[in-house]
């Protein structure tokens, strides 16, 4: 390992739906390890030591940071799919886990006459704002009918003994959420996508990779090269830009382009057309660290579930319920007997990319629903869903079907890069303790 050039952050992925606080890391001094918790729910030339941290997943991926001065603990989701990364700095009874900067001597708001709020905002959905304060005050909304809001401000963020200050986050006091019981297990979000004021961005590093174990739970996050000697060469696939604004492309996102989609051998017939951005831009196809499952738009998705329910019949036993859909977009459920402990084999899922194909296979394919039986039969649904039904225009790829790939987000060469691999290893040959 390049001890040099290397910053590691492992992370341990939390069980609930949760959000995370931010690690910002500009100029890390030593190696660093901190442990993550289960919850439900620059210039590239400058040498950057290791750092490591250790992270836990089911629904969504977390991390354990502190945060002020002095420390305060908090837990982030990590999600490339945003860009500002923020925390609750108001305590309720649905957002128990807050920041305080009211205590913290290293807080400093933002005004929303400064450079950072008239400049580096220009990507977020909604417009930022003043408030009657004159601090610059944002509104995030996410897909899921969530959102949060509050004012712009610069922190101290602490891994281990380094300091990392001045970075910008969100200190959000009001907003709303889907799910009260699992937002509620986390302090915030940290963004990770291409914007200028996402986490990885105010860091500095080219590069950035995480890789996500299935049954143990494990992962590693790392921001800098991955050269290991038990690491395959990634393979890569360009990120899709657009020059021109366009009202449905979100330009700042990890847009790559899917050419096709294979069940078992047999590649589905469909026109390209199914995954090119329109001339809205609506039709991208993101990865998306924040989202757990792979939703696909309306054509795609109707023809990849006609083909896998046309070979996998007399596999799987159908669900036969047109009125049961699983989150709102996941209508392909099956039935298992309970006493099962295994799944039968399962027919293979391949996404054709430019350049390189992820495959989906195994328990990946189907989601065991918790609590949900029909008489002695546990229901299982499959893990593709429609983007149709959540009213999204995009397809996104979510991270339960980026287990056991080591994922690779190239900034500096506008790519994203991957390669087959056991995390729970990656985090053995790592030195990582959960």
């Amino acid at each position: 390992m390049d001890s040099v050039n290397i910053l590691l952050l492992l992370l341990m992925f939390c069980t609930f739906m949760q959000s995370v606080p931010c690690l910002s890391t500009k100029q890390l001094q030593q190696s660093v390890i901190l442990p993550l918790r289960a919850k439900k729910i620059s210039s590239c030339s400058i040498p950057k030591p290791p750092n490591k941290v250790a992270f836990h997943h089911n629904v969504s991926l977390t991390v354990s940071l502190s945060v002020g001065s002095p420390l305060q603990q908090v837990t982030m989701v990590l999600d490339t799919g945003s860009e500002l990364s923020w925390l609750h700095c108001k305590k309720t009874p649905s957002t128990p886990s807050t920041f305080n900067p009211l205590i913290s001597s290293s807080y400093s708001a933002i005004p929303c006459l400064s450079t950072i709020c008239r400049t580096k905002t220009r990507d977020f959905t909604v417009p930022v704002s003043c408030d009657p304060n004159k601090l610059c005050h944002a509104t995030l909304s996410y897909a899921d009918a969530s959102s949060v809001e509050g004012n712009l401000a610069a922190e101290t963020f602490h891994i281990d003994n380094s300091n990392l200050p001045g970075m910008v986050f969100g200190c959000m006091d009001a907003g709303s959420s889907s799910n009260l019981d699992e937002d509620s297990k986390t302090t915030g979000l940290i963004g990770m996508n291409r914007g200028a004021l996402s986490f990885v961005s105010q860091m500095d590093y080219p590069k950035f990779s995480y890789c996500i174990s299935g049954r143990d739970s494990n992962g590693v996050l790392l921001f800098g090269e991955a050269n290991f000697p038990w690491l395959r060469p990634r393979k890569y696939t360009p990120l899709v830009q657009m020059s021109t604004p366009l009202p449905y492309f979100d330009r700042v996102a990890y847009t790559v382009q899917l050419e096709g989609i294979k069940v078992a051998g047999t590649v589905l017939h469909l026109p390209k057309s199914v995954f090119v951005p329109d001339h809205t831009g609506a039709g991208q196809t993101m990865v998306d660290s924040g989202t757990q499952f792979t939703f696909l738009l309306g054509p795609a998705y109707t023809a990849l579930k006609n083909e896998y329910m046309k070979q996998t019949k007399g596999m799987l036993r159908s669900l036969n319920d047109p009125n049961f859909v699983f989150q709102g977009a996941m209508d392909l459920c099956y039935l298992g007997e309970s006493t099962r402990t295994n799944l039968p084999p399962l027919l293979a899922v391949t996404l054709m990319f430019r350049g390189v194909e992820m495959s989906v296979t195994g328990e990946k394919l189907l989601h065991k629903l918790v609590g949900v039986t029909r008489g002695r039969n546990q229901v299982y649904c499959f893990t593709f869903g429609n983007s149709d039904l959540l009213g999204i225009e995009a397809s996104i790829i979510g991270h339960h079907h980026q287990q056991n790939f080591w994922m690779e987000f190239d900034l500096a060469n506008s790519r994203v890069g991957l390669a087959e691999v056991s995390c729970e290893l990656a985090s053995q040959k790592l030195g990582l303790e959960f």
